[in-house]
């Protein structure tokens, strides 16, 4: 239930937060209101994490190497996504390609330590706070969540696709 609420609460978050910054008012290609791409990047940075501290390194080190594989790891997976919804919808939800250093049309290497960056500000700063939160989900409403995100994928795929 940990990655799962994690994926949610993230991809609500996200959701929101880009709703709020672009004008377009459109987030992602689901009907509801969460866009799942921050959800899954959340949940890289927390697997890149756990995998880190099984290894018994330099803190500075440590944070270098979870920067560096999280900037590549989720630069991959935005260029991934991007073309699984051009792919499937047929539609082209972010382009990057007015970037000075623009890695094809879904990131740039801004974005990329953009990526790094919030990785090791969310690990370090903000999961403590957020495993006080997640860990207070009840499991009906994360099953509740996982209905609904089914539906909502199931109707986008039927409607939009």
């Amino acid at each position: 239930m940990y990655y799962i609420n994690y994926f949610f609460v993230y991809s609500i978050l996200g959701h929101f937060i880009e709703s709020f910054f672009y004008t377009n008012g459109e987030s992602g290609i689901l009907f509801g209101y969460w866009t799942p791409v921050y959800g899954i990047g959340v949940i890289i940075m927390l697997l890149i994490y756990n995998f880190m501290k099984k290894f018994k390194l330099n803190n500075v080190i440590k944070i270098f190497l979870i920067f560096l594989m999280c900037s590549i790891i989720l630069s991959l997976t935005e260029i991934l996504g991007g073309y699984l919804i051009k792919w499937i919808f047929h539609k082209i939800m972010w382009d990057y390609s007015n970037h000075k250093y623009n890695i094809g049309i879904y990131t740039s290497l801004e974005m990329s330590l953009i990526w790094g960056i919030s990785s090791i500000i969310f690990i370090y700063f903000i999961k403590p706070i957020s495993d006080k939160i997640i860990s207070k989900i009840p499991k009906y409403l994360t099953y509740i969540l996982i209905i609904l995100f089914i539906i909502d994928n199931f109707f986008t795929i039927i409607i939009k696709a």
